[in-house]
């Protein structure tokens, strides 16, 4: 019975302490609405200035412009780590999970819906070698295909410069995009694209860094990133930087009739393949050259020995008789009669006849 009337004083206990607990709270939120109702004068005025700020800043956004910005399932590190920089230089951009290679490009238009955005720009990975960018408008297109080339990110290039995050930013064109048709249209998509909205929630109100875009030969479009230093429009370069090149521009998103196709554009797969060839056309070639280096090598050695005669003066013919040793005039002359022997039995014999 000792052991029961233990528990049950300590449970009597710990009923006293949370019933304390519960005066103490309750005298405490009492002293605080009193405190709220004295100051709730004060507090109307801040409150009701953010809402104002608020609402006109909502009502000058009209530009409700999002970009989806994501990869294909196996991207490398370098496509990866150029997504993540164009996310950050991005305050209206919105990322998602890797997309699977299986599914069709068309259901990046859903997931763009879903999203409440209303471009798309999708890294597409081949083989782990080669990024493909897709730049879309989900609602009515178009959409261009580019294959991206010489790539450097932030972290790789390490620049001077540095600009503010979620800052807006100044687009500046070559005067070649207004020379041809499908760049103006180019033009026209990475300014809806890449421009950030004025006014928009997550920007700055700010410009401190300028994306250049610039037509290199075969209409490359090469891609840079500037900081503003100064009043003095100083620029520094902050980075990324890539080369895009066109391959095809399609009327509708991710789908539709193709408008322009690149003449210039050669598939990474078959430079591949013409490169192989060529390394292989030219080793066959040396090694053939080596080959009949050796062979002439060797014929030259064997013209340059000189030989000696094994079978001796026996049987050379051009030396004088008296020269002769005995033997071999002995010989000689055995041939000699032979010859004759088989001379005189060939000839033709008297028959008796006179015909």
């Amino acid at each position: 019975m000792g052991k029961f009337s233990k528990i049950k004083k300590v449970q009597q206990e710990e009923q006293e302490t949370a019933q304390e607990k519960m005066e103490w709270e309750a005298a405490g939120a009492k002293d605080s609405s009193d405190d709220s109702s004295d100051e709730s004068d004060d507090d109307t005025h801040p409150t009701t200035e953010q809402s104002e700020v608020t609402g006109r800043r909502a009502e000058l956004w009209t530009n409700r412009e999002r970009v989806l910005v994501l990869c294909s399932r196996g991207a490398d590190v370098r496509t990866r780590f150029l997504m993540k920089d164009i996310k950050d230089l991005l305050p209206h951009a919105k990322g998602d999970s890797k997309l699977d290679q299986q599914k069709s490009l068309k259901a990046l238009n859903e997931i763009a819906e879903m999203k409440n955005c209303t471009k798309v720009m999708y890294f597409e990975s081949r083989k782990r070698k080669d990024t493909y960018l897709w730049m879309s408008n989900v609602e009515k297109g178009p959409s261009i295909k580019f294959l991206v080339h010489n790539v450097h990110t932030m972290k790789e290039l390490k620049m001077s410069g540095n600009c503010l995050k979620a800052s807006r930013p100044i687009l500046s064109f070559d005067d070649a995009f207004d020379k041809k048709p499908q760049l103006k249209l180019i033009k026209a998509v990475l300014m809806q694209t890449l421009g950030t909205p004025h006014h928009h929630p997550r920007s700055q109100p700010f410009v401190d860094h300028v994306f250049n875009f610039s037509v290199g030969e075969g209409d490359k479009i090469w891609f840079r990133n500037f900081q503003i230093v100064d009043e003095s429009l100083q620029l520094q370069e902050v980075g990324p930087r890539f080369v895009l090149e066109m391959v095809r521009l399609f009327a509708g998103s991710f789908e539709g009739a193709v408008l322009y196709d690149n003449p210039n554009y050669i598939s990474p797969n078959v430079m591949r393949r013409e490169h192989r060839k060529g390394q292989n056309a030219y080793i066959e070639k040396q090694l053939a050259v080596k080959a009949s280096n050796v062979k002439q090598a060797k014929v030259s050695e064997i013209l340059a020995e000189k030989t000696v005669d094994l079978v001796g003066k026996e049987f050379d013919t051009q030396i004088p008789i008296a020269d002769e040793s005995e033997a071999a005039a002995q010989i000689s002359a055995q041939i000699e009669k032979r010859r004759v022997r088989k001379k005189k039995s060939r000839d033709t014999k008297y028959t008796g006849s006179n015909e």
